[in-house]
């Protein structure tokens, strides 16, 4: 199909290379699910849920009083030297997720149905070194223990709070990362859930890859794959309505010298596109990928837990 995703933009010399997320973050995130959960009709019970998992990690960074903050000035050494300063193994065994989940189970409770409630006490009960080893699989990208299993993206939600509350203490956006990690975070050393071109004026038509944990944006050229940086033999899969139209903008960028994909999400088409919301939203096209066994997903979405 054509398509316009890979082309370079205009008018943009120096787009900002590393954004962080802003305070509001997971609010808009929560906004962009409920209007999902309406427009796609066959996940709509999922996405509104997930949604209401958003707004309770908005609560969570607002209220939730974390046992352990930095000091300051504490992450100023690794942005000197060009190392994410937010370094996930470096800092896991500081951060408190634990005040973090009790403030979401708190915020989910009026939000829960009967199943769920159920899933919130579970979850509530568990000792805090078995949540800690569920923090451990979700960061390792692997679907866990069956039983426990439904428990792994409210532990992942209370990670990505926790993340995104250190990237509002931090002095400034580190830089672009270097070539060798171009792929990962230069926040927290995470993979990204998708890339995002952007629609505003600052950053029309640029191109960026958000951190599947702590949201933060940084630059990448378009029409080179995120994986191995190769661009001769990028395509373009979407999801298409019944007048042939792309039902999201969210489009996976495959690549054939790697076998990978990451989608792509459009903001020129719709303002409101939230790459996290709008990959979960797309999993139909993800469904698709998986039966014809030809490309790998590579986007890292720790609300998406995937049994294998």
């Amino acid at each position: 199909m054509k398509h316009t995703y890979g082309n370079s933009p205009t008018g943009v010399m120096h787009p900002p290379e590393v954004v962080l997320p802003t305070p509001d973050h997971f609010a808009v995130r929560a906004q962009r699910l409920q209007v999902l959960s309406e427009r796609i009709q066959p996940l709509g019970d999922f996405l509104a849920f997930m949604a209401h998992l958003a707004r309770a990690q908005q609560v969570a960074l607002e209220r939730a009083d974390p046992a352990w903050t930095p000091i300051d000035e504490a992450f100023v050494p690794a942005l000197e030297h060009g190392m994410p300063p937010l370094n996930v193994q470096a800092l896991r065994q500081d951060i408190d997720i634990h005040t973090e989940l009790d403030a979401i189970l708190d915020a989910l409770e009026l939000h829960a149905g009967e199943a769920q409630r159920t899933l919130l006490t579970r979850l509530r009960a568990l000792p805090p070194d078995e949540v800690d080893l569920l923090a451990e699989d979700v960061l390792a990208a692997s679907p866990g223990d069956a039983e426990r299993r439904g428990m792994m993206p409210l532990v992942a939600a209370a990670m990505q709070v926790a993340w995104l509350r250190l990237t509002q203490t931090l002095p400034r956006a580190p830089d672009r990362p270097i070539a060798e990690a171009r792929a990962l975070c230069p926040c927290c050393g995470s993979p990204p859930v998708a890339s995002v071109i952007h629609a505003d004026p600052k950053r029309s038509g640029v191109r960026y890859l958000q951190c599947g944990l702590c949201a933060t944006q940084w630059y990448l050229e378009r029409s080179i794959c995120s994986v191995c940086e190769q661009s001769g033999k990028l395509g373009y899969l979407s999801l298409e309505s019944d007048a042939g139209e792309p039902s999201l903008p969210a489009q996976a960028e495959t690549c054939g010298d790697c076998q990978t994909y990451l989608k792509l999400v459009s903001c020129d088409g719709d303002a409101q596109a939230e790459p996290l919301a709008d990959d979960l939203a797309s999993l139909a096209l993800d469904l698709l990928l998986a039966e014809q066994e030809e490309y790998r997903r590579s986007g890292f979405n720790p609300l998406l837990i995937v049994d294998e």
